[in-house]
């Protein structure tokens, strides 16, 4: 004849050496079974070597409590969310469960059951995890295609024009007030600079250059002196000889 009661005081003994903080009783109120017997709690996470869920995303609750004769029936299970589980998913959890532990009569279970929760936990919401990483990199990858005004040899050079204007605009503004009055002072009329009497001092003094270079200009030469007067004197004289002679 089989020890029920013995089977179950050891497979709580084991299940509490091996999970430890993860394993306590709890109140069978508390449970949401439909028993006075002894209840018990399993939180349950992913398994630990899927990094995605190092900070517990998801988190659950596995209650058993045992039935008279188990392990040759199954024991009462139920599932409650501790963090971020829907009750759709537990449902599903429990429907895998409850067929688990109908294939395993006859040997303690509720560690493989445990391991089986681990399994789903981390399967089913791995895939979430991953649709949401492949949604990230799709919307990374999509190219914004700026659309503008096309540019045309008519608009570049409207630009360009009105950057000349703002950059002459610009440099004015950074020029000093004395560079300002410089360049306008520079820039005289034609009549305001005859007035300043810069044209006359400027006109008397190219008269003057040009006199002397008439002056320069003009090669006196003392043989054609001398043979002018020797001339006018041969004429001179045969003047008054002439004159002479006719009065005689």
């Amino acid at each position: 004849m089989t020890d029920y009661v013995q089977e179950q005081e050891m497979e709580i003994e084991a299940l509490e050496a091996i999970l430890m903080d993860e394993f306590k009783e709890i109140h069978s109120s508390e449970s949401g079974l439909n028993t006075s017997n002894r209840c018990f709690q399993i939180t349950i996470s992913p398994q630990e070597e899927d990094e995605e869920f190092t900070q517990s995303s998801v988190r659950l609750a596995l209650i058993f409590s045992h039935t008279e004769k188990y392990p040759d029936e199954p024991p009462l299970l139920n599932v409650s969310s501790l963090k971020g589980i829907h009750s759709g998913d537990l449902k599903i959890l429990k429907e895998k469960l409850e067929q688990e532990a109908v294939e395993n009569l006859g040997m303690a279970m509720i560690y493989t059951l445990v391991s089986s929760a681990k399994d789903w936990l981390s399967e089913r919401f791995a895939q979430e995890t991953d649709e949401g990483v492949e949604d990230n990199e799709a919307k990374k990858e999509e190219v914004i295609v700026p659309h503008g005004e096309a540019v045309t040899v008519e608009t570049f050079l409207a630009w360009r024009e009105r950057f000349e204007a703002e950059l002459a605009l610009e440099r004015a503004k950074l020029m000093p007030d004395a560079a300002l009055s410089v360049s306008k002072e520079k820039k005289l009329t034609g009549r305001q600079w005859f007035e300043s009497g810069r044209a006359s001092g400027k006109a008397a003094t190219a008269t003057a250059e040009e006199s002397d270079e008439d002056v320069d200009d003009i090669d006196f030469d003392d043989d054609d002196f001398e043979d002018d007067e020797e001339e006018d004197m041969l004429e001179h004289y045969l003047a008054e000889k002439t004159d002479s002679s006719s009065h005689s």
